[in-house]
């Protein structure tokens, strides 16, 4: 039993991590400008599903947002077009920063499983000893 719940909190943890990982490039992309005939930089968002014939979580893939972004009016800003638009990602910050938020609290709740696993793991070892 501790080792299925390493197991499956293990798979979780790399779950969240991928989680953190693609919502740090988001909010690292939020202010990123292109030009109107090219593609906004897209949002990723981790896609997870239940083990098949097996205990834990894992990532299936990513789904991206967007491509058309939002048009921003800067004629100043050096990629500007002709009528001074800027492609800007649609990305929501304040979702990013709760999605953050969730992803790191879900990472230490399954680091603290595993803490509490191997402690009981090795509980029970002293107790085989004596």
């Amino acid at each position: 039993m501790t080792f299925d719940a390493i197991g499956i909190a293990g798979t979780a943890l790399t779950v969240h991590r991928k989680w953190l990982d693609a919502v740090s490039d988001n909010l690292a992309n939020v202010n990123t400008a292109a030009s109107t005939d090219g593609e906004a930089f897209r949002a990723r968002y981790v896609v997870a599903q239940a083990g098949e014939g097996t205990t834990g979580v894992y990532v299936q893939g990513a789904a991206y947002g967007d491509a058309e972004g939002r048009l921003v009016y800067e004629p100043e800003h050096p990629l500007a077009d002709e009528a001074g638009y800027v492609r800007y990602p649609d990305i929501d910050l304040a979702s990013q920063m709760g999605q953050l938020i969730m992803a790191q609290r879900g990472y230490q709740a399954n680091a603290a499983v595993v803490d509490r696993a191997k402690e009981s793991y090795q509980a029970a070892i002293q107790i085989g000893r004596s």
